[in-house]
């Protein structure tokens, strides 16, 4: 098998093991991002309904970014979304990254569409751990002493 067509199948298990448990309701949408090398395009979605209710890319006509494959067209787009999710009273909704790691463009769609109404993931960072040190100290439990 190809390079090109295993890569893209371990993508596709990634967007199905995602999504298996994230539903998009009419009050709390699916937020779908994909992106591309050129651009980054979201939308929410309502899987009751199998409908769309609001859309944003960095391909649109009124798209403020000349280049869409950046963290500032991400940033753009992800304000876009969030404006027209509030005007239909939408507040909240489930994230979907798909195939996506949550990094760059889409960590900047999702905190640019939190940051201007649209709550969809939280704003501060888990804490990373720090790695251990070569050569630290190994602590040792102490056992207890069992009385014969």
């Amino acid at each position: 098998m190809d390079a090109q067509r295993l890569k893209a199948r371990r993508g596709e298990r990634r967007k199905y093991r995602v999504r298996k448990a994230i539903r998009g309701t009419a009050a709390v949408p699916r937020l779908s991002v994909h992106r591309s090398n050129m651009h980054i395009y979201a939308q929410l979605i309502d899987d009751d309904a199998q409908v769309t209710l609001a859309a944003a890319s960095s391909n649109d006509k009124d798209a403020e970014a000349k280049y869409g494959g950046n963290v500032a067209a991400a940033t753009v787009v992800g304000q876009a979304l969030a404006a027209k999710a509030v005007a239909k009273g939408i507040k909240l909704a489930a994230f979907d990254r798909g195939a996506f790691r949550f990094h760059g463009r889409v960590k900047a769609l999702a905190r640019a569409a939190t940051e201007a109404g649209l709550v969809c993931t939280g704003l501060v960072d888990a804490p990373k751990k720090a790695p251990k040190a070569a050569g630290a100290p190994v602590k040792v439990k102490k056992q207890k002493a069992v009385k014969s």
